[in-house]
């Protein structure tokens, strides 16, 4: 990063650093030690694609916000969410949930991310009951957990293509989809896609399935006002949300009934989001992914090449 860049960028650091961590914090509070116990690479390791992936905070938010969005159109794993999530009232500390189990599964030692898998089987096994058309749901549904493990690491990997400012090499996507399948089967989901193209088949195949109702709509409006605990809050909401909006497949954004204007806003929150991603990176250097790092003996720039 060139000098001129480092002084233009250091007055917002800090404070992009202090919001994320209030925001988001490591291990959700502090209950994972990425620190101990040395040379445990977890379940991925530092030479993964989804330690790389995973790295980069304004991708990785951006592709949690599109896969919610992704997520309201499937009526059973919605039904889930409606009968027992408190979205209306805490949408922001589900993200903060969603980001410590992705968090925590990709950098902790090996143990308290089997931990971590183990506690979201629990919850799940109780989260049951009957949509609205009367077909009985279940969170641990293997069918269900592939749906939300796909929507999750296909919007991930789309995050970090749109905004990271790196290259990935060819294979690097079928890397990827290969090392996170492990999670979602450690989950309980089945014929999970291991490539891209295969990923590719499987929205073409569960796409009879979904469908954009009244249900979508609420959760929706409810994530467009959601108040992130960021500076500029309804400023910083809306670009995050429209780049991740983004980030959707055609299909999706033909299916959520987007309007041209709200696809132009995505374009232009993609580009302004582009515009500030680095300064978020140079103002995290001492995140999750870097103590994972130094857990392990590896520089924390690995994270930011491929081999």
């Amino acid at each position: 990063m060139s000098l001129p860049w480092n002084l233009l960028t250091r007055p917002a650091r800090e404070p992009i650093r202090r919001w994320v961590l209030s925001a988001f914090p490591r291990g959700g509070g502090g209950h994972v030690d990425y620190d101990h116990p040395p040379g445990d690479p977890g379940l991925f390791g530092p030479d993964s694609a989804t330690w790389r992936v995973h790295a980069d905070f304004p991708a990785m938010l951006a592709g949690g916000l599109a896969a919610l969005m992704l997520q309201t159109l499937h009526p059973l794993a919605l039904a889930g969410v409606w009968d027992h999530s408190n979205f209306r009232d805490d949408l922001v500390g589900r993200l903060r949930r969603t980001t410590s189990f992705v968090s925590g599964t990709t950098y902790a030692p090996a143990e308290q991310a089997h931990a971590l898998i183990e506690r979201v089987k629990h919850i799940h096994a109780q989260v049951k009951g009957s949509a609205e058309d009367g077909r009985p749901y279940s969170a641990d549904d293997p069918d269900l957990l592939t749906w939300v493990h796909v929507t999750e690491a296909y919007s991930f990997l789309q995050g970090y293509r749109r905004y990271s400012h790196i290259a990935m090499p060819a294979g690097a996507g079928d890397r990827y989809y290969d090392e996170v399948r492990r999670l979602a089967e450690a989950l309980g989901a089945r014929d999970v896609p291991a490539s891209e193209a295969q990923v590719t088949a499987y929205f073409r195949r569960v796409r009879a399935q979904l469908c954009f109702s009244e249900r979508s709509r609420a959760v929706l409006d409810v994530l467009y006002r959601v108040r992130l605990p960021v500076p500029v809050a309804g400023l910083s909401r809306d670009v995050f949300l429209q780049a991740g909006a983004a980030l959707l497949p055609v299909w999706a954004d033909t299916l959520l009934e987007r309007t041209p204007l709200q696809r132009a806003q995505s374009r232009l929150a993609a580009r302004a989001l582009w515009s500030v991603a680095p300064v978020f990176r140079m103002a995290l250097q001492d995140g999750i992914g870097s103590h994972a790092c130094a857990r392990v003996g590896v520089p924390a720039d690995t994270l930011q090449r491929w081999r």
